[in-house]
């Protein structure tokens, strides 16, 4: 039976094979949980500050970092999206799942199979 680990509302399991898994949303919830009433005080424009540093930080690590430093800014990088996303009021979840969910926004297709960037 795998380990579970408990968040507010959900369940999300760990396990030896697959390790842990979780939603955009929960993850979402988690970092608003956590971040929110300093996020909201900061605002969207001092969150974009935030976010934009962090990409620049991950472009430094995939010049001349290990793959841990890379993982680690990835990390950070996605965690400032979203936050930037919970300020603003946007439930990623939905908003990847309306874009993306059903294929390529350019081409509609699963495999895209456009020319240029859509």
């Amino acid at each position: 039976m795998p380990a579970s680990i408990y968040l507010p509302r959900r369940i999300y399991y760990c396990d030896l094979l697959k390790g842990c898994v979780m939603e955009i949303r929960e993850f979402q919830q988690l970092i608003n949980r956590m971040y929110s009433d300093k996020d909201r005080r900061r605002g969207p424009a001092g969150t974009f500050l935030w976010f934009v540093e962090e990409v620049g930080e991950l472009a430094s690590a995939i010049g001349e970092g290990t793959k841990e430093e890379k993982a680690k800014e990835f990390a950070d990088v996605f965690a400032w999206l979203v936050t930037l996303a919970n300020v603003e009021g946007i439930d990623l979840d939905q908003a990847v799942q309306e874009k993306y969910g059903t294929g390529c926004p350019g081409c509609g297709k699963i495999i895209c199979t456009c020319e240029e960037k859509p």
